[in-house]
């Protein structure tokens, strides 16, 4: 493939750091110290005060929606995007919420502010934004008034990494982010992911949630002797406060996390100079240009037709095709999530009618490869093959 959708971020630099590790005798492989090296320097890098290791960005989702499911055994709403990743809704659903579509605003593909907001009732639990492509999702009427009405913003990051709002990065607004760490998206850890918090009891739960929901996993000596006193019979180190699974991640995807983390801010960087030649030269009289810059730290290049037509749309795909540039339709997660089928039985027929503006990605919409090594030619090259497509 020429222009592939993606391209592995792992440089021989990783994989020596990871060598020289595993030269000791005796090697720690499992939940160590490097991990806890790599969760400091994510957290200093973020501004935040806790963030614990994972196995996947997915998994980041589920410990979120399963802390939230902690605060709220009653269950409830959260307020989701149309354009997202399934594992945004699938956490909501296996924790016994129930989600509350948005659609999006086409300049930063995140969740319309008006829409979430006239979406808040007093059964609203939380606000669950996608940072989606790279784009920035944040509005300062979103934060204030979630502020004032007392609900919890939670942010997915895992396409966002470094992207910014009032000098911020996101993922350091909510009461918890998410991040991912796949092998394509800004920093890798091969597969991995990241729960942030400020928040020291949610920071406390996620340790015990990502280990079978141990209570040693705990390092808070107040939350742990609690536990010890109210259960007196059964041995400290096998004390579970939540039912909960294994999902923790390993010193290899440490060693690898904290190398890739030198390089972040400078593949952020080119990732965002490629997306401004990428729109400079892309004719704005055929796709959609109009995008939120301020704050991006670009995953993708976003192709969008301004409008609806269905048979540029096949010229456009048979050119991408025959041009060896690979493309994913519907952008992120395959479009409009309320399409899927493992929604039929939980959102009205034809609901996806309710949200034009996914509906448009849905058909209208891709994405293609932007990476920190793509060189300028490259882009240049690309924008001539979907200029030539009328």
């Amino acid at each position: 493939m020429k222009y592939p959708l993606m391209r592995n971020n792992i440089l021989r630099d990783d994989l020596d750091a990871i060598i020289e590790h595993l030269k000791q005798d005796d090697p720690i492989l499992t939940n160590g110290p490097i991990i806890r090296e790599f969760e400091k320097k994510w957290s200093e890098w973020l501004g935040v005060k806790y963030s614990v290791f994972v196995n996947s960005g997915a998994s980041a989702n589920l410990l979120t929606m399963a802390i939230l499911k902690i605060r709220h055994p009653e269950g409830g709403e959260v307020i989701v995007p149309t354009l997202t990743w399934i594992s945004d809704i699938s956490s909501v659903l296996q924790n016994g919420f129930t989600p509350i579509f948005v659609d999006i605003d086409p300049h930063s593909l995140a969740m319309d502010t008006k829409q979430v907001l006239s979406s808040i009732t007093s059964n609203t639990k939380a606000v669950f934004l996608t940072h989606a492509q790279g784009f920035n999702g944040l509005t300062d009427e979103l934060i204030n008034e979630l502020d004032a009405k007392g609900v919890p913003l939670i942010e997915d990051v895992c396409e966002s990494h470094g992207a910014m709002h009032n000098e911020k990065k996101a993922g350091s607004f909510g009461l918890i982010s998410n991040f991912s760490f796949f092998y394509a998206h800004h920093m890798s850890t091969i597969e991995g992911g990241m729960i942030c918090t400020n928040d020291n009891k949610i920071y406390q739960q996620a340790r015990m949630l990502r280990s079978h929901g141990m209570v040693r996993e705990a390092n808070d000596a107040t939350i742990k002797e609690n536990y010890y006193k109210e259960n007196p019979s059964l041995h400290p180190d096998f004390i579970f406060a939540f039912p909960a699974y294994n999902v923790r991640n390993t010193e290899i995807g440490g060693i690898m996390g904290l190398s890739q983390l030198k390089r972040l801010d400078e593949n952020i960087e080119r990732r965002t100079k490629n997306l401004h030649r990428f729109l400079d030269q892309l004719n704005s009289k055929i796709y959609r240009t109009d995008f939120k810059l301020e704050g991006s730290s670009n995953y993708a290049f976003n192709l969008i037709l301004k409008e609806p037509d269905d048979l540029l749309v096949l010229k456009l795909m048979k050119k991408m095709k025959s041009s060896d540039l690979e493309f994913r339709r519907g952008s992120a997660g395959g479009g409009n999530q309320t399409r899927q089928p493992y929604l039929k039985d939980i959102v009205p027929n034809n609901h996806y009618k309710s949200f034009p503006e996914t509906e448009h990605v849905h058909f209208y919409g891709f994405y293609i490869g932007n990476f920190p090594d793509l060189k300028s030619e490259e882009i240049d090259d690309i924008c001539r093959i979907l200029n030539s497509v009328e």
